[in-house]
């Protein structure tokens, strides 16, 4: 038996509307991706729909060996043993130009994570690291000689070395992006400035990125415009009715 109708579907991006626990559990081999970029209800509101799907972790395992998923600390301890079976390669921490949260006897929270998961050999799994023009560095586009040894001792005395400098760096792990706030089309909708460099390091131009979660969209709107693919689930069909749309006026 095959997957469902889809919602929306053109030559880029598919989106189905249904509950993604049930549609992994039954198809996750139809629904197989390069990479998954998610982001999941966190479980930490009294909204109706921040519900925690217990098990959704495993049942992705089935669809791609890579998986970004965005999220609290506390969401990520609480739910750790849903993660059973992947390994975690690394984490980026998204900073928001203003905080979100009530409470006022805490640090003011301006950031969510977004942790890098795999399954099987590293190596096996497709990464593109992020590079960005580098504003600080006093060093001149050329060659670089670095003589040595290092004496750090975390560097084991690594001994000297020559490499080509032009100008850029790896991406930081921590990479600042505006909330979208009153422009937001669900309530946790997630900037294009913070979901493209991890589209771009764990998918290949042509290949699939899937997400279980896809609210308003974002994702495969983001996955489409660098030349990837999408697939998408999402269970509120007034989100995926937004997104459908999206999705449409931005194939035109």
């Amino acid at each position: 038996m095959g997957l469902p109708t889809p919602y929306y579907q053109n030559d880029q991006v598919t989106l189905y509307h249904g509950n993604s626990l049930e549609l992994l559990a039954e198809y996750a081999d139809q629904l197989t991706a390069e990479a998954i970029v998610t982001d999941p209800p966190y479980g930490e509101i009294s909204l109706a729909w921040d519900v925690w799907p217990d098990g959704w972790p495993g049942l992705a395992a089935g669809a791609a060996a890579s998986m970004w998923c965005f999220g609290s600390m506390r969401m990520f301890l609480k739910h750790f043993d849903d993660f059973r079976g992947w390994r975690l390669s690394q984490d980026i921490i998204w900073q928001k130009a203003t905080g979100t949260g009530p409470v006022a006897d805490r640090f003011r929270r301006v950031h969510e994570y977004a942790l890098h998961w795999y399954r099987g050999k590293w190596r096996e799994i497709y990464k593109d690291p992020q590079w960005e023009p580098n504003p600080v560095s006093k060093l001149k586009v050329g060659t670089v000689s670095r003589s040595g040894p290092d004496k750090a001792p975390h560097f084991s005395g690594m001994g000297a070395s020559t490499y080509l400098y032009d100008g850029t760096r790896l991406v930081h792990s921590v990479i600042p992006a505006k909330s979208l706030r009153g422009k937001a089309l669900h309530p946790t909708e997630k900037p294009r400035e913070i979901l493209a460099p991890l589209i771009r390091y764990s998918c290949p131009p042509g290949r699939v990125v899937l997400d279980p979660f896809a609210g308003s969209g974002s994702t495969l709107l983001v996955a489409a415009a660098l030349g990837r693919r999408a697939i998408g689930i999402e269970r509120d069909e007034r989100y995926a009715e937004i997104a459908a749309r999206r999705l449409s006026t931005a194939s035109r």
